[in-house]
């Protein structure tokens, strides 16, 4: 007899597979076809419409043997949205793994019709932290804690490169909760970086500088090219699953370990990131010890005071996870 987790895992790969097709073809006109660009010697891939007005292109991705597979196969995935709510409910009441509030999947879900993730948004913070537990095939504690806080970084020249945009974010949030309203920058009236309904909702958008892609500004946050370089897909379980872009849960630990000591003292963030990073390192050291080894090697190479956070955030670990982190770290 399979193990639970082993359940959770092909349960949870049959969802994403589905997902990422129906995201792929939902986000298409029925009428088109695909081009390729080459830039800066990478071909990226676009899907090209003939209208009244001229042509116009849709940002596809990045050339992969994953994406010439779905371009190759474009329209023979039938809408199984039903079979996809199945498989949600099963991981969700069965398994027991975690999903957010109906007002914050609401969002997600708007977010990714819109194309924020088709354009390389990756959704960070807890929301990301609960889709570990469907990728690792565990329960992973602190997973079910809810927020109502949504965030999305991208890379400044990701989003420049694109040359594709969603429409803008605040009217996209509006079709979900009319009451969502920009929030000035406190240094630049004139820029919105997050907006926030009347319930108490709020998305965060966080990059260097604006996002044109997104049609939205963004706010700065600290070692951000590392959290999200390389993003990995990942279902969030709303509806009949979101599919989405994630920090790679190596990434994740290591950073949630750095930036617990750039928090003050006593800030209920700091326990979080340390116990998020915890729980994190004692499943992939079995799990995914290479990947673990990679991220940190990385994190050590960028210089003297990333290594003294990553020491100092160390000592504020168990022995018992200490023990486990350096071991798979070598």
């Amino acid at each position: 007899m399979a193990t639970p987790s082993l359940i959770r895992q092909t349960t949870y790969a049959e969802l994403l597979e589905r997902c990422i097709s129906s995201a792929f073809n939902d986000a298409l006109p029925k009428e088109g076809g695909f081009t390729v660009k080459t830039i800066r010697e990478k071909r990226y891939w676009y899907f090209q419409t003939s209208t009244a007005q001229g042509r116009t292109q849709q940002y596809v991705g990045p050339e992969t043997p994953e994406l010439l597979e779905r371009i190759a196969h474009h329209r023979e995935v039938r809408d199984d949205e039903r079979e996809r709510s199945s498989l949600v409910s099963m991981l969700v009441r069965s398994c027991g793994l975690p999903r957010p509030i109906p007002e914050i999947g609401k969002i997600i879900e708007a977010l990714a019709k819109a194309g924020v993730f088709r354009l390389r948004g990756v959704l960070v913070g807890t929301l990301a932290y609960q889709t570990y537990s469907a990728m690792l095939g565990v329960k992973l504690p602190m997973a079910t804690l809810q927020t109502a806080d949504v965030d999305i970084a991208q890379f400044k020249n990701v989003s420049v490169a694109v040359e594709d945009q969603t429409h803008p974010i605040l009217e996209v949030l509006r079709r979900v909760d009319k009451t969502f309203r920009a929030i000035p920058h406190v240094s630049d009236g004139r820029r919105a970086t997050s907006y926030r309904a009347k319930g108490g909702l709020r998305v965060d958008f966080l990059t260097p500088k604006s996002l044109p892609a997104l049609q939205t500004d963004a706010q700065p946050l600290r070692f951000l090219d590392y959290l999200i370089y390389q993003p990995e897909e990942a279902v969030v379980l709303y509806g009949a699953g979101v599919h989405v872009l994630v920090p790679t849960p190596e990434r994740y630990a290591v950073h949630k370990l750095i930036i617990s000591r750039r928090r003050p003292v006593g800030a209920a963030k700091r326990d979080k990131d340390l116990q998020q990073a915890e729980s994190l390192f004692n499943v992939l050291a079995q799990k995914r010890s290479h990947e673990l080894k990679v991220a940190w090697n990385e994190a050590c190479q960028r210089g003297p005071k990333w290594r003294q956070l990553l020491l100092e955030g160390m000592s504020q670990l168990t022995p018992k996870i200490t023990d486990i982190v350096l071991k798979s770290v070598a």
